[in-house]
């Protein structure tokens, strides 16, 4: 029969053997990422017979009946989600801080007061030759901050819009090697080493593009997974062994859209979202930036043209430009400074235009107006820090939850180990004892 002990100890040896190399999978994995720790699942061996006319068990061993995976997948799921959140937390910080040091590094707000300081100097000596040179070059400085500004934004601009744009590539391999992968789990036998392999692949593939953009995925009887864009009810990104295309467009202010095959998709989360929340904000400081430089192009302007230089001829725009990028100093010399009204002679002492140039300034509040750009930008690093940081709380969380359950524990499968080689030390003993019986029964006459 079946169920003698040489049958039922064997099957508990391989059994054991089986729950070793499993346990020694684990260990040599434990730093490998995406790893998940496997145990064996096992299960008895009975078969029913008939002894005078009863029904009777008989029990016959154990078996291997697969290869189990500890993954949860709610807890798989909001590891991403929360990942997600905190990727785009990341990337929108990133960003402001690089136009906060934009904004700062370029000196708009000193150059603009430095110009002021220059022209104040200037009152009460209004043909001193130094001083006329000096707010020229006040002016210069003033052009060259607006420039600098200006063109390192353009290049936040540029650089978010790149790397937006290769995280969409990323985003599509990635989907495409999931659709293969779906492909060779179904293929696949459940329970098998091999499958485990595959079901590890696929989760760190999702955990990498849920860091990229937010998803939502459903995983099937045969385990494989559909994944769409954002929640549940999202549009489809993958769906068996068919991939959609993420894409990106370009708007006319420098902002960015995205589309799922062809159709408009809404980004909330992962850096994507991060990349595009952070470009608005560029692309909103830039206007603002703009605003103030053609603000002072225009002040100026108006007062220079109210009066006359040095020679008595009629003031000409100081500076030329409609915004940050293309703001330069039009005068080539501070004879050219209209500091009298109009009307007056050559070198007058009048310095009645020079005050209102210098009102213009004040009354538009020029230097106020960079000042609370820059404020504004700092004040939403700062409120994005606070949130990075609560977020970054909540992913630890559910990564903790995660690991917890799926991550390999060193003690414990030592544990494991002198547990399983005792079992298999117990069956060879079974085994052992069986034959001792066995060779009793032959020599017994």
């Amino acid at each position: 029969m079946a169920s003698d002990l040489i049958s039922i100890g064997s099957s508990g040896a391989r059994a054991a053997r089986a729950a070793l190399d499993v346990t020694s999978q684990n260990i040599a994995n434990s730093a490998t990422e995406g790893y998940v720790r496997r145990t064996v699942r096992m299960s008895e061996v009975a078969s029913v017979g008939t002894i005078s006319g009863l029904q009777d068990a008989s029990l016959s061993g154990v078996r291997i009946s697969g290869i189990i995976r500890q993954a949860d997948v709610y807890r798989q799921a909001e590891a991403r989600r929360t990942g997600s959140d905190l990727a785009r937390a990341d990337a929108e910080l990133a960003g402001l801080q690089t136009v906060e040091s934009a904004i700062e590094n370029a000196g708009v707000f000193d150059a603009i007061v430095g110009f002021e300081g220059a022209l104040q100097q200037l009152t009460g000596d209004t043909l001193n030759p130094s001083l006329r040179a000096s707010v020229l070059e006040s002016g210069r400085t003033v052009a060259s901050s607006f420039n600098i500004a200006a063109t390192q934004l353009e290049n936040i601009g540029e650089n978010l819009r790149l790397e937006s744009a290769d995280s969409v590539t990323q985003v599509n391999r990635q989907l495409q090697d999931l659709a293969n992968l779906n492909v060779k789990i179904v293929r696949t036998q459940a329970g098998s080493g091999n499958h485990a392999v595959l079901l590890d692949q696929r989760d760190v593939l999702l955990k990498s593009m849920s860091g990229i953009v937010g998803i939502s995925t459903q995983i099937g009887a045969n385990q494989s997974v559909e994944v769409r864009l954002g929640g549940a009810t999202g549009p489809t990104l993958l769906a068996g062994a068919t991939a959609q295309t993420l894409a990106q467009t370009i708007n006319n202010d420098g902002t960015l859209n995205y589309t799922v095959a062809g159709n408009p998709a809404n980004i909330t989360s992962g850096t994507l979202a991060g990349k595009a929340q952070a470009l608005a904000a560029v692309v909103a400081t830039n206007t603002k930036l703009d605003l103030v430089a053609n603000n002072l192009a225009v002040a100026v302007n108006a007062a220079q043209s109210g009066g006359v230089d040095i020679d008595g001829n009629a003031g000409q725009p100081m500076f030329s430009g409609t915004d940050a990028k293309t703001f330069s100093l039009s005068l080539n010399s501070g004879r050219q400074i209209a500091t009298a009204p109009a009307g007056a002679d050559a070198d007058s002492l009048d310095d009645s235009n020079l005050t209102a140039l210098k009102s213009a300034l004040t009354n538009q509040g020029l230097a106020q107006q960079t000042n609370m750009l820059l404020f504004d930008v700092s004040s939403s690093v700062a409120g994005r820090k606070v949130t990075q940081n609560a977020l970054s709380a909540i992913a630890q969380g559910a990564n903790n939850a995660l690991n917890e359950q799926s991550a390999v524990d060193l003690d414990k499968e030592a544990a494991d180990l002198i547990r399983y080689q005792q079992a298999f030390q117990a069956s060879a003993r079974i085994i052992q004892v069986a034959s001792t019986i066995f060779d009793t029964l032959l020599s017994t006459r």
